[in-house]
Formats: C-alpha cells, sequence, structure tokens
C-alpha cells in the first residue's frame, strides 16, 4: 500500500509542475507554441504581450546592449532574446530593459528537460522575463527577425495549475479511500463476524444424544427440573441427556444446542470438545 501511495503521490507532483510552467511563448508566423517559466518578481502579463523578437548584442547581455533599433522604431515593442550564464539573470534584464526592450527571453545554455526560476530582485524592474530551454532559445534566435518575428508572451496559467492540482489531490483522497475499504474492511468485518458468530451443535449430533422417559419412580440425575425452561419434568415426558450426565426436555435441549450455543446450560460442558464425541461414539451415557 505504501508503494501505490508514493506512486500516486508521484503523478500528482508531476501533474502539478507540469501545468505550472505550461506559460507559452508563440511564434506567430510559424503558429509554435515554446514552454516558458516566468521569472519570480512576476511583473504583471494577465493578458500577454506580442512584440519584435531581436537576438540581444551581446548574446549574453551581460554588459549594455548594443542594438540599434532606428529612429522611427524606438516605440515599438521588443523583446530580447539572451542565453544564460556569465552573469546573473538580473544583469541581464536589467541591461535588456536599460536599452528600451519590453522582455527578456533567456535560453538556457545547456540542453536539459527542466526549466528553472530566475531569482531576481524585483526592485526597478518593469520588464517581462521569462526562461525557456536551450532547443527553444536557438530556434528562436535562428528565426528572431525583428518586426518580421513577431513573438508573444502569454501569462503563465497559475489558476489552472491550482484547480488541476486540487482536482489530483481529491483523486488522492479518493484512491486513498478505496484502498482503505479495499483492503482494511474485509478484513474487519471477517474478524467482526467471527467475533460474533454464534456457534451451533450439528442437528444430526443432537439428535443422536440419548433419550429417556420421566418416570416419578425414578428420579433422573440431574433433578426434576429443566434448567433450561425452568418447568419440572411430568411423568411420561421425553428427556434428552448430555455426556455431562444433565438430562433436559427433548424440546428445550434441541432448541438449545442448535440455536443459542454448544455447551450445557448447568455445566458449560462444550459439546464440540473430543470429550463430549468420544462419550457419544462410545456409548458411555
Amino acid at each position: 500500500m505504501r508503494e501505490a501511495f508514493f506512486g500516486i503521490f508521484s503523478l500528482l507532483f508531476i501533474a502539478y509542475f507540469s501545468e505550472l510552467a505550461s506559460s507559452n511563448i508563440v511564434f506567430k508566423p510559424l503558429s509554435i507554441s515554446l514552454p516558458d517559466l516566468p521569472a519570480k518578481f512576476a511583473i504583471g502579463n494577465n493578458t500577454g504581450v506580442c512584440g519584435a523578437l531581436e537576438v540581444a548584442d551581446p548574446l549574453d547581455a551581460c554588459s549594455p546592449l548594443r542594438n540599434d533599433f532606428g529612429s522611427n522604431q524606438s516605440e515599438a515593442i521588443r523583446f530580447a532574446l539572451i542565453i544564460r550564464g556569465d552573469c546573473s539573470f538580473e544583469e541581464k534584464i536589467r541591461n535588456a530593459q536599460n536599452k528600451g526592450f519590453s522582455a527578456a527571453i533567456v535560453y538556457d545554455d545547456k540542453y536539459s528537460n527542466n526549466l528553472v526560476y530566475m531569482m531576481v530582485n524585483p526592485k526597478g524592474i518593469k520588464v517581462l522575463a521569462v526562461f525557456v530551454s536551450k532547443s527553444a532559445g536557438e530556434f528562436l534566435k535562428d528565426h528572431a527577425k525583428g518586426e518580421n518575428g513577431e513573438c508573444c508572451i502569454y501569462p503563465p496559467l497559475n489558476g489552472k495549475a491550482w484547480t488541476v492540482f486540487a482536482i489530483c489531490f481529491l483523486s488522492l483522497v479518493v484512491i486513498a479511500a478505496f484502498l482503505v475499504i479495499a483492503f482494511v474492511a474485509p478484513r474487519s468485518l471477517s474478524n467482526w463476524r467471527r467475533r460474533n458468530l454464534v456457534r451451533r451443535v450439528d442437528s444430526k449430533v443432537v439428535e443422536a444424544l440419548p433419550c429417556l422417559v420421566f418416570g416419578s419412580a425414578r428420579s433422573s440425575i440431574a433433578g426434576e427440573t429443566c434448567a433450561i425452561c425452568l418447568e419440572d419434568y411430568n411423568d411420561g415426558e421425553l428427556l434428552k441427556v448430555l455426556p455431562c450426565q444433565h438430562d433436559f426436555h427433548s424440546s428445550c435441549v434441541e432448541s438449545w444446542l442448535t440455536k443459542w450455543g454448544t455447551f450445557c446450560p448447568v455445566c458449560k460442558l462444550d459439546m464440540t470438545t473430543k470429550f463430549a464425541f468420544s462419550k457419544l461414539e462410545l456409548g458411555l451415557l
């Protein structure tokens, strides 16, 4: 069961963080969507923003950028494509902002399946910043053509991520409850039934008990009163005698042994013991 819980938790973790990183960069001319991870300072981007994609010069953006926009294009929205490494994320983003870029797209300098959060001091930063994989960055670099290579950054789907997380968590609770019911409940029910099961003597064994007809002139061994119904015996009544030599009304003892218990009402001798069966088999009554 512990392995099952671990597997379910792993699926929950993967589902949540996969959805968390599902904000996208869309490269318009080819309609290609690339996953990205927003920087931690989270500048507001509720509806998405589009702009012309430019490769940063220098590419690592660790020094003031030398990109030339031209005098008639200075007001256009532009994104800087920057490679990771050689300086901090914050320095890269501030250099892009100082040059007039509206967003910085930083791509990994190594091939990896994991995107990273860019930890940046948000003070004074007013541009968007996202992180993409090396393969995504190289694709964007090959197709970055300024106004002819429009790129859009859409906001992270945090709300949807929490919805997925909530659904996965509820699924975990339901599956856990099912596992408890499937593995624990049958065992508990079996134990309860075993504890509350009324043991009975087989009717054939009861029929094999020796009988005698009561007569007032010949007193029974156990007395003249049935210990089950507490009625005195009358002449001519049929009695049955248990291996312990206690006798009872035939109808009373038959009902007792087949419906209520396996023991003698007087001395508590269990009719299922080897001693009782041996006395019946040997005819020692």
